[in-house]
């Protein structure tokens, strides 16, 4: 917060502070900040969580307006200024740090603060008197911090994973396109880095692609539970300090608001207590995360080299190497993808902590779990689509090595038994290792079998059972 060189004061309990003439925010924001600043996020540069955060003020303001316990005017000047937040004018504003230690009220406090101060200016009021609307009495009325923050934090993350979701959807048909140009690739497969049996390149690339279509679909459901909200719940679950009729209200408006048919929880208390939605959105974030870098590992291997590793695909070159070896090219998005990996997983450690951290009525972590779950679900999106665009789109196969490598192996000998006979395929097999020679080499030496029609029963061995 840079100062100007006009201030107004604002005091509370602990003593009188100068803030910006032109800030929004107030006593309790800067209090916030000098006491808990501890990262370089601040709440303004997620833009859904503070969406959300308007959203439910919105809803608050007309379920308030509604119950008789703020005028029209006051609700119109709120919804205004709500409206606005939602739109991003006031982000600048939002300077109280994500991982700020009190339970989200300095967060809570640091909306409340804007959106008053912007309510009195829409009123004709200066910012800092609360005369027409003040952030605790008007802004927050019937409202926690115990369970409009939480509520935020779903119904932010609930934005957040639709982009994922899709662009899962993506990654998994631009796997698919390249199973279908690798279909007709030969290729060796190998188990525990041994090579194992015939397959071909295409089928690798479709398994991949079933797995991110089935990752979408996961994501997806548990998307779905970020609709059960403790907003309404107030300060423990009780609602106390809300009128009669509010909690209806509220959820009507906040469906409006947001055009998602958002519901309260069958048991507030259980709302306010407990964060175990948020550690099975993780999860599966989690496992999105490591499931995906296990493609990006496969494909490191399968692309290293090129003359001294495997060298059967080849990936874009997007970037330079190395700044001291001319012309090395490095897998940078399949590690880029496998850091995303490491990253997510350590996120989902913090906020599995935090879910068991709570105590008694409600969790205080919640900061912590935001922070930490925001910075998956963006981590995620980013870097598949990255990966995507960048790498898989452009993914070459070199069909002469993959094929050169299944023929010299002996995998191909499981996929000779049925016209050979296990004994026999098993004597050439010990014959070309002890002379050093391929299979295929051995096969056309005795007149067995030709290098084309080794092929050919190769490759009738890797179609799959109807």
């Amino acid at each position: 917060m840079s100062a100007t060189s006009t201030h107004r004061s604002e005091a509370d309990y602990l003593g009188t502070v100068q803030i910006p003439s032109d800030a929004l925010y107030g006593v309790n924001t800067i209090r916030g900040v000098e006491n808990l600043t501890v990262s370089t996020n601040a709440i303004g540069a997620e833009r859904e969580f503070v969406r959300a955060f308007a959203q439910c003020k919105w809803a608050a303001a007309l379920a308030n307006r509604d119950m008789g316990v703020i005028d029209d005017a006051q609700a119109t000047a709120i919804v205004q200024a709500c409206r606005e937040i939602a739109d991003g004018q006031h982000d600048r504003f939002m300077v109280v740090d994500f991982m700020e230690g009190s339970g989200g009220t300095s967060t809570n406090m640091n909306i409340n603060e804007v959106v008053a101060n912007r309510a009195q200016q829409l009123l004709g009021g200066q910012p800092g008197s609360y005369d027409r609307v003040h952030p605790n009495d008007h802004v927050n009325r019937s409202q926690s911090t115990n369970d409009v923050y939480p509520a935020a934090m779903k119904i932010a993350a609930y934005a957040l994973l639709a982009p994922l979701a899709d662009e899962l959807d993506a990654f998994a048909a631009s796997l698919q396109a390249k199973a279908d140009q690798f279909k007709d690739v030969l290729h060796l497969g190998r188990t525990c880095f041994q090579d194992a049996q015939p397959m071909l390149l295409g089928q690798t690339f479709g398994g991949y692609a079933a797995l991110a279509a089935r990752l979408g679909e996961k994501v997806r459901a548990v998307r779905d539970e970020l609709r059960v909200l403790p907003l309404g719940g107030t300060a423990i679950g009780t609602g106390f300090g809300a009128p009669r009729g509010y909690k209806a209200s509220v959820y009507a408006h906040l469906s409006g608001v947001t055009g998602v048919p958002f519901v309260p929880a069958d048991d507030p208390f259980d709302a306010m207590q407990n964060l175990d939605t948020f550690t099975r959105v993780s999860g599966e974030l989690r496992t999105c995360a490591t499931s995906i870098a296990k493609i990006a590992s496969d494909l490191i291997l399968l692309s290293s080299g090129p003359n001294g590793g495997l060298g059967e695909l080849e990936l874009p070159a997007v970037q330079a190497g190395s700044s001291i070896m001319p012309g090395k090219i490095n897998p940078v998005l399949p590690m880029s993808m496998m850091q995303i990996g490491y990253a997510v997983v350590g996120n989902d450690v913090c906020i599995a902590q935090a879910n068991q951290g709570g105590q008694l009525e409600i969790n205080h972590f919640e900061p912590v779990v935001a922070d930490r779950l925001y910075d998956s679900i963006h981590l995620l999106t980013n870097g598949i689509r990255l990966f995507r665009e960048k790498c898989i789109s452009g993914l070459q196969a070199s069909e002469q090595v993959n094929e050169r490598h299944l023929l010299d192996s002996t995998a191909i000998a499981t996929a000779l038994i049925p016209k050979l006979g296990y004994a026999q395929v098993s004597k050439i097999v010990r014959q070309a290792a002890s002379e050093g020679r391929t299979l295929i080499d051995v096969f056309e030496e005795r007149g067995i079998l030709s290098r084309d029609e080794a092929i050919r029963l190769t490759r009738e061995s890797t179609a799959l059972d109807a």
